[in-house]
C-alpha cells in the first residue's frame, strides 16, 4: 500500500512527534523526512527511505487505512498512553 507525504504528517501530528523524532526512529535524516512531508501525494523519496518512515510510525502505532480514501489511525494505544495534543494557545503575559 503507497502512502503520502499528507498522511505522513498526519501520523506524526496524531503521535505529537517531531520529524528529529521520526528521522531518529526512522535511521533517515531529516532532509528526508522532510522532504517526504513537503506533499500531499507520493512522496519523492526513494521506496526503502518510504518504507523506513512507514516501519517507523507502524512501531509507534500508527496504521495506515486506504480504504475509499486515504487515512491513518492510532492502533494498540489506549488514551491513557497517547500523548497529549500540543497547545496551540498563546500565553498570556501578566
Amino acid at each position: 500500500m503507497k502512502i503520502s507525504g499528507r498522511q505522513i504528517r498526519a501520523a506524526r501530528a496524531l503521535l505529537g512527534m517531531s520529524s528529529e523524532t521520526l528521522a531518529k526512529s526512522a535511521e533517515l535524516g531529516i532532509a528526508t523526512i522532510r522532504r517526504a512531508e513537503a506533499v500531499d501525494d507520493a512522496p519523492p523519496i526513494t521506496p526503502a527511505n518510504l518504507s523506513a518512515i512507514r516501519s517507523a510510525l507502524e512501531r509507534a502505532g500508527i496504521e495506515f487505512t486506504n480504504g475509499t480514501g486515504q487515512g491513518i489511525r492510532l492502533v494498540g494505544v489506549t488514551l491513557a498512553e497517547a500523548p497529549a495534543p500540543k497547545s496551540t494557545k498563546a500565553k498570556s503575559r501578566r
